[in-house]
C-alpha cells in the first residue's frame, strides 16, 4: 500500500504543472529562475545590478566592474486551502489515486486557477494605477486600434521594450477584430507556458492572451470560508472594481509564484473524524513587479 508521503509526491508536481499550463497568467511564472523557494510562505527573489561600460586601456586592459546580486525575501500573502473527504464506501485503495486526482484537478480548474488569475490581474492593476501606469478610456470599434497603439508606444518609448504580452477579454478581442484597420496588425505568435509553447493571436507581433472579463477586474474580495456570508470560499468582484480593457506587460516584468504546499493524505484507518479518505490542499501564491520594471507595464481601464 502506498503511504501518504508517496501519494503527496504523486499529486504535488501534477497540480503545480496544471496551474502553469491552464492558467491565463501561467506565462508569468517563466521568471521563476530568479526565485528560490524551499516551502512555506516565503520566497527569495533576485535583484541584479551591474556597472556600466568603461574605457578600455591599452596598457592596463579592462577596467574592473562590479556585479551586485541580492536575494531579497518576500512573503507569499495568498495562503489558501481546503480539506476534502472521499467516503471509503465510494473509494478504496485501488482507485483512490485516480479518484482523488480527478477531484483535485477539477477543484483547481473550477476554483483555484480562476482565483489565481483574478488575484494576479487585480494586483497588476493596483500596482500600475498606483504607479501612474494606467488610464481610462471607453473603447469603440473606431478607436480601439489607435488606443492600443498609443499604450504600446508609451511602453516602448519609456523602456525600449517591443515584445510584450497583451491580455484582454474575448469581448475586447472581438471588438478589436471588428475594427476596419485591425487586420493590418493581426497575426499569430508563440507564447511559452511552463514547458509548453502555445500559438496565440498577436497584435504587431505581441502575443494576445484572452481572459474572461470576470477575471480582468481592478479589485476582488477573497472569501475566508468561515465568516458569515463567506462560507462558500472563493472570490468575487469587489464593489469598487472596474473592468480592465487590457493589460500590456513585458514578459520579464511580473514575477508570479504559485506553489502547492504539502498535499496531506490520510487513509480511512488514520482519519479520526470519518471513515473516509481525507486530503488537505494548501496553495501559496503571489505576484510582484519590481519597481525598476513597473514602467514595462500599462493597464487600460474602462471608465465606471
Amino acid at each position: 500500500m502506498a503511504n501518504t508521503l508517496e501519494y503527496s509526491k504523486i499529486f504535488q508536481p501534477l497540480l503545480d504543472q496544471q496551474v502553469t499550463q491552464e492558467s491565463t497568467t501561467g506565462w508569468m511564472e517563466a521568471n521563476d529562475k530568479f526565485i528560490k523557494y524551499n516551502g512555506g510562505d516565503e520566497v527569495k527573489i533576485a535583484t541584479l545590478l551591474t556597472d556600466g561600460l568603461a574605457n578600455y586601456d591599452r596598457s592596463n586592459g579592462f577596467t574592473t566592474g562590479s556585479v551586485d546580486l541580492k536575494w531579497n525575501p518576500y512573503k507569499l500573502t495568498q495562503d489558501r486551502g481546503r480539506s476534502f473527504t472521499l467516503d471509503s464506501m465510494d473509494v478504496d485503495q485501488t482507485n483512490f489515486v485516480a479518484t482523488a486526482s480527478t477531484v483535485m484537478s477539477e477543484f483547481q480548474k473550477q476554483q483555484v486557477i480562476p482565483e489565481i488569475d483574478a488575484y494576479r490581474y487585480s494586483k497588476i492593476a493596483s500596482l500600475a494605477i498606483a504607479g501612474s501606469q494606467s488610464r481610462e478610456i471607453a473603447l469603440t470599434a473606431e478607436n480601439i486600434v489607435s488606443e492600443l497603439l498609443k499604450d504600446l508606444t508609451a511602453i516602448e518609448e519609456a523602456t525600449g521594450v517591443t515584445d510584450v504580452v497583451i491580455t484582454m477579454s474575448p469581448t475586447t478581442a472581438s471588438l478589436l477584430a471588428s475594427a476596419k484597420d485591425a487586420k493590418n496588425h493581426m497575426s499569430t505568435t508563440q507564447l511559452a507556458k511552463g514547458n509548453m509553447n502555445v500559438r496565440v493571436e498577436s497584435f504587431n507581433d505581441n502575443a494576445i492572451v484572452r481572459a474572461q472579463q470576470r477575471l480582468l477586474q481592478t479589485a476582488f474580495k477573497f472569501n475566508d470560508g468561515k465568516t458569515s456570508g463567506q462560507e462558500k470560499g472563493g472570490f468575487e468582484k469587489d464593489s469598487s472594481s472596474k473592468d480592465i480593457n487590457w493589460i500590456i506587460s513585458a514578459k520579464d516584468a511580473p514575477v508570479a509564484v504559485s506553489k502547492t504546499d504539502k498535499v496531506r493524505v490520510f487513509d480511512p484507518a488514520v482519519n479520526q473524524t470519518a471513515d473516509a479518505w481525507k486530503t488537505d490542499y494548501r496553495k501559496f501564491h503571489d505576484l510582484w513587479i519590481p519597481k525598476a520594471k513597473l514602467a514595462k507595464v500599462f493597464v487600460n481601464v474602462k471608465p465606471s
